[in-house]
């Protein structure tokens, strides 16, 4: 027990270069540097009429904060494990060897998370985002697959702290959806969510299938990010279609039944968005049109184009050879990433909301695409 003590401690000693060098990557000192400059521009009593301006100040500094202090609990949770580690070999205290261990697994597991927001520095990564939820072909096995994927994502969001907001849903005929939205809120939401844009393919024994044979459906999941500014997209009321309807989903209890939702339809590109949960349908209206310009700004980025005129309707089929994961259910469990090739066989806890093996997969693959 006591030389797994000491080849506990042996690792918690040997972290702390690597945790030295984690406060360059996260520039630690440079943002304790600008922090007070944030914070004096919110004691300027001009300060709250700009709104736009207010809000961006407000979420840096809270970035900036929170940084530094999960970069100094780290260090401190170190430090005392290092401690506990010490006290624990000098009594010969081998019940503290569970305990040590432990907090071995935790701070490896959190330095690796700090290491991992390095990554983000994409420069939309901070912002919040839009992700909708699409089935492919298959009617109600692929609209219970979508289902399945806004419940996966809406619980990675929980375990991240993000805020969900529900925009707009449609139920299956059957069973599962035929479409969703939600708005994802929170510090660096977007950069997160990024990898899970594609694609997703099911293999399992369908419960719809009273025969019992294994179904494979497809699924899309489209995540964009909130700009901050969509100025330069200008949508004329003749470049779209305007379609009022009340609700009829059910989407749990943020539905508001008694706000009439709106539909907009792009002309150019075919895009759709929806949105019926605001309290009124002038505000459906606003929430939906930011979306639309949001998908825009979006496709341009993406395709290098000079123009949001130069936006075509080009889109990505749901089926196969266009995806970008597949889960196994069925002869054997296993979620496996194209991209990244990275997998793992516990697909209840992927299911569950346990993406953080993916993302980081994925965040390293884009940064050595880039590099």
């Amino acid at each position: 027990m006591i030389v797994a003590l000491e080849e506990a401690r042996y690792k918690l000693v040997n972290m702390r270069p690597q945790i030295k060098e984690l406060a360059n990557a996260l520039r630690i000192e440079e943002l304790k540097s600008k922090l007070p400059a944030l914070e004096d521009q919110t004691l300027d009593p001009a300060f709250w009429n700009d709104q736009e301006r207010s809000s961006r100040v407000l979420q840096q500094t809270k970035q900036y904060k929170d940084t530094i202090e999960n970069y100094e609990k780290l260090v401190a949770r170190l430090e005392d494990a290092i401690a506990l580690a010490d006290l624990a070999i000098e009594e010969n205290d081998e019940g503290s060897v569970e305990e040590v261990e432990s907090e071995l697994a935790d701070i490896t597991a959190e330095e690796e998370k700090c290491r991992i927001s390095v990554l983000l520095c994409g420069e939309y990564d901070k912002n919040n985002c839009y992700i909708s939820f699409h089935p492919g072909a298959g009617g109600t096995e692929a609209h219970d697959w979508a289902l399945m994927l806004y419940r996966m994502i809406t619980r990675f969001c929980e375990k991240m702290g993000f805020k969900v907001k529900l925009t707009d849903w449609l139920d299956g005929d059957e069973a599962g959806i035929k479409s969703a939205t939600i708005f994802v809120e929170g510090i660096n939401a977007y950069g997160y969510l990024k990898s899970e844009n594609g694609v997703h393919r099911l293999v399992r024994v369908s419960p719809f299938d009273a025969a019992g044979r294994r179904h494979t459906s497809f699924a899309s999941i489209e995540v964009m990010p909130e700009f901050d500014k969509l100025d330069e997209v200008v949508i004329r009321e003749e470049d779209y279609d305007f379609i009022a309807y009340h609700s009829s989903g059910a989407g749990g209890q943020n539905i508001n039944k008694v706000s009439s939702a709106v539909r907009l339809v792009h002309h150019a590109t075919g895009i759709v968005v929806a949105c019926q949960t605001e309290r009124s349908q002038l505000q459906n209206k606003e929430t939906a049109m930011n979306m639309l310009k949001s998908k825009l700004m979006e496709i341009k980025i993406r395709e290098r184009l000079d123009t949001i005129e130069e936006i075509q309707g080009n889109k990505t089929n749901i089926e196969w050879g266009n995806q970008i994961r597949s889960y196994v259910f069925m002869p054997y469990t296993l979620v496996k990433d194209t991209r990244t090739d990275f997998e793992t066989g516990n697909i209840q806890a992927v299911m569950d909301g346990e993406l953080d093996g993916f993302v980081n997969a994925y965040l390293k693959y884009i940064t050595k695409q880039g590099a």
